[in-house]
């Protein structure tokens, strides 16, 4: 008499009765200790890949709550936690000396690692934070940006001017999803340092979108970054091979460069800072009159200061020497490109003529 099953012949409940046979589990005593041994290996192994491949277990916060995990996640990607502070580490202190490294692992064994070290940076002598033509941009109640390697948020209204979250991912790839989980993390990050120091309005919004990253295009002398109407006197000499870039948004910091691919100098570069909350630099402390309407707030040449729509907007222009090209540089005159930048550069943001 046969028993009859709906296993098919040749199935994996056919297989394993036919394996347990061949080793001399014949009777039901036995084939239950020998279920009992497989399920006894399945769940080590399962716990295994559980514990590896998830955070199960794992903390819900990371630096002193700088972050939870489920943001962590979405900026670094799935896996385990752990975390690695400084002595005496506070997510909340401007500290040089104050950081905190939180690592997500996965694998089955643990070998791939993507790290975020967080802490808070204080722009006090410049006009802008790292400004990089690779940010990207947003603004509002909650001002910041990206790049592949970062993301950085500043302060709410209220807080100390120059102050800001930073949390650094090396030479990571934060684009699509993982920039905009990476968006929401550092501005979740400057509202734990504004609760902690009792300042600002509110809980800034997290980011609802981001800008698009900034193209290298070719230099147009006739809208240099795409300002139209800056067309400063060159250099005679300028090569085709030069490239302009510009962030594609104005808020919180605009920037461009101007490159040589060949090399990766940059030759000029220009910044607007249109959210006073970027910078510590103080308008009331300008030094002298610099160009129009503008004054200049650290050494002259570096930073002017303007007042636009009734707040202080900062300009910032560097020239790097070129020697393929004749003269000091890229641009023939330094005081026109001033002027033509401010002219620009005001008009693009809205702002009133600095320029007469």
């Amino acid at each position: 008499m046969t028993t009859q099953t709906d296993e098919p012949s040749g199935g994996p409940l056919r297989q394993l009765d036919s394996a347990l046979t061949r080793r001399g589990f014949t009777t039901r005593r036995l084939r239950l200790r020998a279920a009992a041994v497989i399920v006894a290996i399945t769940a080590g192994v399962s716990g295994v890949l559980l514990y590896n491949l998830t955070n199960v277990l794992g903390p819900d916060t990371v630096c002193g709550g700088a972050a939870t995990a489920d943001d962590l996640h979405a900026a670094l990607g799935p896996g385990r936690i752990s975390e690695e502070k400084s002595s005496g580490y506070s997510p909340t202190a401007y500290d040089r000396t104050n950081s905190c490294v939180a690592t997500v692992s996965s694998g089955l064994f643990g070998k791939s690692e993507r790290s975020a070290s967080f802490s808070i940076g204080f722009n006090q002598n410049s006009v802008a934070y790292r400004p990089d033509p690779d940010t990207r941009l947003f603004s509002g109640a909650s001002a910041g940006g990206v790049t592949p390697d970062r993301a950085w948020a500043l302060l709410p209204e209220g807080c100390t001017k120059g102050l800001f979250t930073d949390i650094n991912v090396g030479k990571g790839s934060l684009d699509g999803d993982r920039a905009e989980g990476a968006a929401r993390m550092a501005v979740a990050y400057a509202n734990l340092v504004a609760k902690d120091k009792n300042c600002g309005d509110g809980k800034m919004p997290a980011p609802e979108n981001l800008s698009a990253t900034g193209s290298p295009q070719p230099v147009d002398p006739g809208g240099i970054c795409g300002l139209p109407g800056m067309a400063p006197a060159m250099n005679p000499g300028i090569k085709d091979r030069y490239r302009q870039q510009a962030t594609t948004a104005f808020g919180p910091v605009w920037s461009c460069s101007i490159s040589d691919p060949s090399d990766q100098n940059t030759l000029a570069s220009f910044t607007i800072t249109t959210d006073a909350r970027v910078t510590g630099l103080d308008p009331e402390e300008a030094r002298s009159e610099a160009y129009g309407r503008s004054r200049f707030i650290t050494a002259p040449g570096e930073n002017v200061v303007a007042t636009c729509q009734g707040e202080a907007t900062y300009f910032h222009l560097e020239r790097s020497y070129d020697p393929s090209v004749s003269g000091s540089g890229l641009f023939a005159d330094g005081k026109d490109l001033w002027k033509q930048f401010l002219t620009a550069g005001g008009k693009a943001i809205g702002c009133e003529p600095i320029i007469p």
